[in-house]
């Protein structure tokens, strides 16, 4: 399994984002992440998950395992997003609840979605 390095610009492009900010964004030197992109250097697969992770990318996709660019996963943090963080903790405990909210959910999407159809 090897990382792509065309995968990781393509990422970056489809972010609207240069290199410098990239590597600004995984706190790594501007040239450490120019060397990722030219195929000099591999990330390790801790830091290939990073990257992913960082830019809400699916890890398979940087190693050419899948062209699905999405994230397959989401990570929430309990001290940047507390609410979040117990709203999800709470979905996992209790079904019923957990259930109500995606059906309220879905009828939000499909007023938004016939909103924006109507304009």
């Amino acid at each position: 399994m090897n990382f792509c390095p065309e995968r990781l610009i393509q990422l970056r492009t489809s972010l609207n984002i240069n290199k410098a900010e990239a590597a600004r964004q995984l706190n790594i030197s501007a040239m450490a992440y120019g060397r990722y992109e030219r195929g000099e250097r591999e990330p390790s697969y801790q830091s290939a998950c990073f990257i992913a992770q960082t830019f809400h990318c699916n890890v398979d996709f940087l190693y050419g395992i899948s062209d699905q660019m999405e994230a397959d996963q989401i990570i929430v943090s309990r001290s940047e997003s507390p609410e979040l963080y117990e709203l999800v903790q709470t979905m996992q405990t209790d079904q019923e609840l957990r259930s109500r909210i995606l059906t309220y959910v879905r009828e939000l999407s499909y007023k938004k979605t016939e909103e924006l159809s109507c304009k």
